[in-house]
């Protein structure tokens, strides 16, 4: 679906200075109720459908789900081509980098309450063009996502089975589970299912750190740094971006909170959760695995122990490209029906149009999966291509945009305005070098069969 047949979002408010969100001032209550009337889903009293039910818990929840799945599976691998010291920099440095951008949007939002999406927020920095071209960015990124997920659950299905049946069998089926769980119309339903998606993934790393540490697939000297190349340590780095890109989502996330100021507690629970985990499961399993541990990282054990924690990963493996999925099909959805009835209804053209936005995306992300079947360059491309501008570059041009009239008015000004210049300069240096190395992987892989029934374990 083009970008030009969805209609046009209402144009935002004015921005409004940092101040006046704070809650300790007085009209903060004034303020709350302005955001009430102007926020996408407006107000809900009597509406057949609610959006605005999320906890921050619950928000905190679906974030985890949608970060913590798949990029997690390839960071041992990434241990193996850095070394110990320069990936436990990197994923520190790249988790508080990503929690300050991720305070960063939720500054934005605070300041435009009718900016659900991107593309919203695209509007507000350069018009219609912003908007579109956000637009597109975000369908593509969350697409490619979804598309990653289908394509480990074949890789989960052939670890299990033994290559039972043909992988695009594996892929379809995937693809209908994946779409069914994504049928609910609001984040809040789908909430509950990303709890069991964090229990899951958590319970397959500790799974697999517990057998490796057992087993001892490895017994060599442990490297704090490793003798390697450009090519091979940038694919690295893009599958750490790759691991903490969830702020394409946030906005979203944000819009459906009973309570935006909560935002912040949401945040910090999905980074405290995803960078402890990130740094022990890959230093963990790496010391046991040794360079030559496998990407998705599940498959480091014995035979048996992959195939036991495959089957413990299948909810997050799932989950995490559900919560993805509804978040593009909410998105097509609002561009649709924003500013009518529609809605908050449960008429035929309502839940009829729901249910063809998200049969679409997920058909499309299948097709993706199965044309790209090669997991760590599938990572790289969407990280260099797109992840590295909606985690780091776009949040420092919000912030700039929020504070385009007192950039150099205090000493803090200024440093905070030089660490967001430096996140448009980190953005721009993973998407070009990034774009280079993955095209490079692709190229070198180009062997491997698009639609191909073959095992890919």
């Amino acid at each position: 679906m083009t970008q030009t047949m969805l209609s046009r979002p209402a144009p935002g408010p004015e921005a409004v200075p940092e101040s006046e969100y704070d809650p300790n001032v007085q009209d903060a209550e004034k303020n709350q109720k302005q955001q009430a009337s102007q926020d996408v889903f407006g107000d809900e009293q009597d509406a057949e459908i609610k959006y605005k039910v999320l906890s921050w818990w619950q928000a905190g929840f679906l974030m985890v789900a949608e970060t913590v799945s798949i990029g997690i599976l390839s960071l041992p691998s990434v241990v193996a081509a850095l070394g110990l010291v320069p990936t436990v920099i990197l994923l520190v440095g790249f988790g508080v980098m990503s929690t300050y951008t991720g305070y960063t949007i939720g500054q934005f939002r605070w300041a435009y309450p009718h900016v659900q999406s991107m593309a919203d927020a695209g509007e507000v920095l350069a018009g219609s063009f912003g908007r579109e071209f956000l637009g597109m960015g975000q369908l593509l990124l969350i697409v490619f996502i979804m598309a990653s997920h289908l394509l480990t659950f074949t890789v989960a299905m052939n670890t299990i089975t033994e290559h039972g049946t043909c992988s695009i069998v594996f892929g379809v089926v995937g693809l209908v589970i994946s779409y069914l769980l994504c049928l609910p119309r609001t984040s809040a339903k789908v909430s509950y299912l990303s709890i069991a998606s964090f229990i899951s993934v958590f319970s397959a790393v500790m799974i697999v750190m517990v057998a490796v540490g057992i087993q001892r697939p490895w017994k060599g000297e442990l490297q704090a740094v490793v003798d390697t190349n450009l090519y091979h340590a940038f694919l690295g780095v893009c599958n750490i971006v790759f691991s903490f890109s969830g702020h394409v989502a946030f906005f979203g996330f944000i819009s459906e909170l009973k309570d935006p100021k909560e935002y912040p507690k949401s945040l910090f629970l999905l980074q405290g959760i995803d960078t402890v985990l990130y740094i022990v499961s890959a230093v963990v399993i790496y010391c046991y695995a040794g360079p030559d541990v496998t990407s998705p990282a599940l498959g480091s054990a014995s035979p048996l122990i992959g195939k036991i924690a495959y089957g413990i990963a299948l909810p997050t493996i799932i989950i995490g490209g559900v919560v993805n999925g509804h978040v593009t099909s909410k998105y097509i959805y609002v561009r649709i029906f924003r500013n009518t009835d529609r809605m908050h209804k449960k008429d035929l053209v309502a839940v009829g149009s729901w249910v063809l936005i998200g049969f679409s995306t997920w058909v499309i992300a299948w097709i993706i999966a199965s044309a790209i079947p090669v997991f760590n360059n599938l990572l790289s491309l969407i990280a260099s291509l797109f992840a590295s501008w909606f985690t780091y570059g776009f949040s420092g041009m919000f912030w700039l945009y929020l504070n385009k009239d007192r950039l150099f008015a205090t000493p803090m000004k200024i440093f905070l305005t030089i660490v967001n210049f430096s996140m448009i300069a980190i953005a721009a240096c993973i998407c070009g070098l990034g774009l280079y190395v993955s095209g490079k992987a692709l190229h070198e892989d180009s062997g491997s069969a698009s639609f191909s029934c073959a095992n890919n374990a």
